[in-house]
């Protein structure tokens, strides 16, 4: 025998159609950030020929061979963090860079709410007495750092932390991005070599020496998203930069 089924109230299917509508607005807002906001810059490979990327443990072990063989030329490793803190790959990830012929540099994160002296110590036991092509890198952001921290303390702690590798003949260049550059790098250390972060076509009003404009690249070797840099400068002028030469970046302070 047969039975009726009764319609659903007025209020539940509006309400299922209030939730269709609320889905569709946030895929339409995830794909329009993804697909605008959040695409790289274009980078003319005739002008930046020389690509690189940057690395820590996050992205796991990563095999070098396939990194080197898809003309990635360089690449900047995470050692340490704070005082204390030391990258757990940072040893293999030198050593097998080094294997395979890539040019290598190093980078601190730069806590600010640690001593830049103390920090700077913590950085050089880290990287040891190694050579590293491409100079050592103080990375300052406020992205995952300490809250409550005035801008003149984090100024000082960091010109404190460079004057001392400085003083001890150590080539340093900064990592930051739009916001901390004007923040905490134009005043305070003007001419102290640059590698920006940005993603846009014009990365910056400013010298810079390298430049990071992808956070989700695509390397053969490395597990996931990539950070992917370029040189600024050809081939001629990286040569020159890994000899010394003081193109295109001024003399550090």
């Amino acid at each position: 025998m047969g039975y009726l089924r009764s319609r659903p109230p007025k209020d539940l299917i509006a309400a299922a159609g209030f939730l269709i509508v609320l889905c569709l607005l946030v895929f339409s807002a995830v794909w329009v950030y993804k697909a605008i906001f959040n695409t790289p810059p274009y980078v003319d490979s005739d002008k930046y020929p020389v690509r690189g990327i940057d690395v820590s443990h996050h992205n796991g072990i990563i095999d070098f061979n396939k990194v080197a063989d898809s003309g990635v030329e360089f690449v900047f490793m995470k050692a340490s963090e704070g005082i204390t803190h030391r990258d757990s790959l940072f040893k293999r990830n030198y050593e097998e860079a080094r294997k395979v012929g890539l040019k290598t540099g190093a980078y601190h994160y730069f806590r600010f709410d640690c001593d830049g002296v103390e920090q700077a110590v913590n950085f050089l036991r880290a990287v040891g007495p190694h050579h590293y092509d491409l100079g050592l890198v103080i990375d300052v952001e406020s992205s995952g750092n300490a809250d409550g921290v005035s801008a003149d303390v984090i100024k000082n702690r960091l010109v404190n932390m460079v004057d001392y590798m400085n003083l001890l003949g150590y080539r340093v260049m900064i990592y930051t991005n739009f916001d901390g550059y004007y923040d905490f790098i134009e005043e305070t250390m003007p001419g102290c070599p640059l590698w920006i972060c940005r993603f846009k076509e014009n990365p910056i009003n400013a010298e810079w020496t390298f430049w990071q404009y992808d956070h989700h690249g695509k390397v053969p070797g490395v597990k996931g998203d990539v950070d992917i840099n370029v040189f600024c400068g050809g081939t001629e002028q990286w040569e020159n930069y890994l000899q010394g030469g003081i193109w295109p970046y001024k003399q550090a302070i």
